[in-house]
């Protein structure tokens, strides 16, 4: 079912009071907005998990989302900014289907390989914004999971997710783009000299680009470490696999001779620094003890090497260019998009603030900005009522921001620390949020 834009006259009136509104055509949910003195109609659910546009924030000519950051720009639908992966449907006419930006394919006789370790998020952002930008030679993902890319947030807030639900793509459209994809492969080395990658079945592919977003394993725990949790548990069952073993636990026996009934067993192994390590075997890189050192745009210290995702660290603008790690959905989702733009000799910094969620006990908590370092908090709203906003201040300045059944005031916050403006500690203070929206440029 199409709709005509002319819709958004009918209803110009409210939109200029609010900027954008909700409207029911056909049974599907249209988000009216107007930015600069232009309307428009796209789609109202944001094409993450979607969430209604409309309890989001505008500011300018795009939409955030309200639950996980997302943005569109609201006169041709584009995405801007993940972890959304679609665009979302506009123009003159309106359907309620997926929507990507157009995207080329191979060209023949174009030899050029750009090679992308890891199956992440990272790499298929990478691989797309590749082909959205007209790069005509072979694209090469190699991963050593046997699934294609999925969403990997949902592993760990949905107990019962099934691996093909989550897929981000299938394989159709990997084969519709020319983008290869190797499952069950891991790279074993890289020789930057010859410019190859060697794997474990013995294979050879030389490349003339790579990114290496290979991510990071959570380490095992030490023998001392099951030993003693062993001799507290009762009633467990031991299942074997190729990498390693498993406990089905029904009980545990604590020091004082109680007894718990268990399903689940969370075994903190007490990692001084990190529960988990990168997958990075080859060089000659800058490496810090973790993670990979980026130069500017992404690049390592040795030419056509580019990194991103878990084991990248590199300069966070909203940070004032600090040397960070971030191991977050989004940011790795930016990073390979910033990685495609320069590959293909489009000089872009990754400008991108963070923007991340948790669940516990079914309640979301959203969060924006890097808050290290900072020295106070003001909080809008109370904890024990499980509805607030956290920001955080450092040097008079906020630096971050989560909150609690408080959208979309993280949103705000996120688009405010996004164009750079300062959000003063004296701003932070007063009671309201009508800074968040005014000083943003949401007003009128």
């Amino acid at each position: 079912m199409c709709v005509c834009v002319c819709v958004c006259v009918c209803v110009c009136v409210c939109v200029c009071c609010l900027r954008m509104m909700e409207v029911e055509v056909g049974h599907h949910g249209v988000l009216l907005t107007r930015s600069g003195g232009k309307y428009s109609a796209i789609g109202n659910q944001c094409t993450h998990y979607g969430a209604p546009l409309s309890k989001g924030f505008i500011s300018g000519n795009r939409v955030r989302c309200p639950w996980h950051g997302s943005c569109f720009n609201v006169h041709t639908g584009d995405l801007e900014e993940y972890p959304g992966i679609d665009c979302l449907p506009c123009h003159k006419t309106l359907r309620q289907e997926k929507r990507i930006k157009r995207m080329g394919t191979a060209v023949p006789g174009v030899t050029h390989t750009v090679l992308l370790l890891g199956g992440g998020a990272a790499s298929l952002i990478c691989a797309e914004t590749l082909r959205q930008e007209n790069f005509g030679g072979r694209i090469i993902m190699v991963t050593r999971e046997d699934l294609l890319p999925y969403d990997k947030t949902r592993l760990s807030k949905v107990m019962n997710v099934e691996s093909d639900s989550i897929l981000m793509r299938r394989m159709e459209f990997f084969h519709q783009y020319d983008i290869e994809v190797w499952l069950r492969k891991e790279a074993l080395s890289v020789d930057t000299d010859k410019k190859t990658v060697t794997f474990d079945d013995g294979s050879v592919q030389s490349y003339d680009q790579v990114l290496i977003s290979t991510g990071c394993r959570y380490r095992q725990p030490h023998n001392t470490v099951l030993s003693s949790v062993m001799k507290k548990m009762t009633n467990t069952e031991f299942f074997l696999s190729r990498s390693g073993f498993f406990l089905k636990v029904k009980e545990v026996v604590l020091k004082s001779g109680k007894v718990i009934p268990a399903e689940v067993l969370i075994v903190g192994i007490g990692n001084p620094t990190r529960t988990f390590s990168p997958n990075l075997c080859f060089g000659p890189l800058i490496i810090s003890s973790l993670c990979v050192s980026l130069l500017q745009y992404m690049r390592t210290n040795v030419p056509d090497v580019f990194c991103g995702g878990d084991l990248a660290m590199f300069p966070l603008a909203m940070a004032k260019n600090k040397m960070v790690n971030i191991g977050h959905w989004q940011m790795a989702q930016a990073q390979g998009r910033i990685v495609a733009l320069n590959m293909l000799n489009k000089t872009t910094e990754l400008n991108s603030v963070p923007f991340y969620w948790t669940v516990l006990v079914g309640k979301t908590i959203r969060y924006t900005g890097y808050g290290e370092g900072y020295t106070e908090l003001v909080i809008k709203g109370k904890f024990e009522d499980r509805k607030f906003l956290a920001l955080y201040i450092k040097d008079d300045e906020v630096i971050a921001a989560a909150g609690l059944n408080f959208d979309p005031a993280v949103s705000a916050v996120a688009e405010r620390l996004a164009t750079g403006k300062v959000i003063t500690k004296k701003e932070a203070q007063y009671t309201g949020l009508a800074w968040i929206w005014c000083q943003a440029g949401t007003a009128g």
